[in-house]
């Protein structure tokens, strides 16, 4: 980021909606970690229902971390002029979003189907937000990655300072939403 605007934003050098990005980001974080705190309290507390994450989350922890080589692979083509692992890259990114959020769903049904409800039991109870509230903002991230794919199919390979920081801005998101989901399935893998 540091090079995208060099001198138009003083000693900081971070463009505004950048820094405003990041808090955001790590508004988001501290909610998680609030409610990871929450979980080690409640779990304490007894009356804790044992049982192991369903085998599909770790399938979607390998898809969302295979989205982030897939936009990062894009990026690296915008920067180069890659027209076509650009564009193909972003496509694929989508895709695996999408598949992200299915298998979340999958998971959703599998702990369903073993009788962990969302309000069954607490434990099943921080899974399903901790599962829900993450794939809200993988929705969003999905929205904005659509936006992105839709202009390098319109408008081509045109690298301009805008363009680049927009796809800056997505690539830090969807690291971001990435590197939140693989806190939560190592937090819940170790915690169950």
């Amino acid at each position: 980021m540091e090079g995208s605007f060099p001198n138009a934003y003083g000693r900081n050098k971070i463009h505004p909606q950048a820094f405003a990005l990041l808090v955001a980001c790590a508004s988001i974080m501290m909610m998680f970690a609030a409610w990871t705190s929450a979980y080690l309290v409640r779990q304490a507390a007894g009356n804790w229902l044992e049982f192991s994450l369903p085998q599909v989350f770790t399938l979607s922890t390998v898809i969302i971390l295979l989205s982030s080589f897939t936009l990062h692979l894009s990026y690296r083509a915008f920067l180069k002029g890659n027209e076509k692992i650009y564009k193909y890259g972003l496509v694929a990114t989508v895709l695996l979003g999408i598949a992200f959020l299915y298998t979340q769903y999958q998971g959703w049904l599998t702990l369903a189907g073993i009788g962990i409800e969302l309000t069954t039991n607490p434990s099943g109870s921080f899974v399903y937000v901790f599962s829900y509230v993450h794939a809200a903002h993988v929705v969003g991230g999905i929205a904005i990655l659509a936006l992105a794919t839709a202009h390098a199919f319109l408008l081509g390979l045109k690298a301009t300072p805008k363009r680049k920081h927009r796809f800056e801005l997505t690539l830090i998101y969807w690291h971001f939403v990435d590197l939140l989901w693989v806190y939560l399935f190592f937090f819940l893998m170790t915690q169950m």
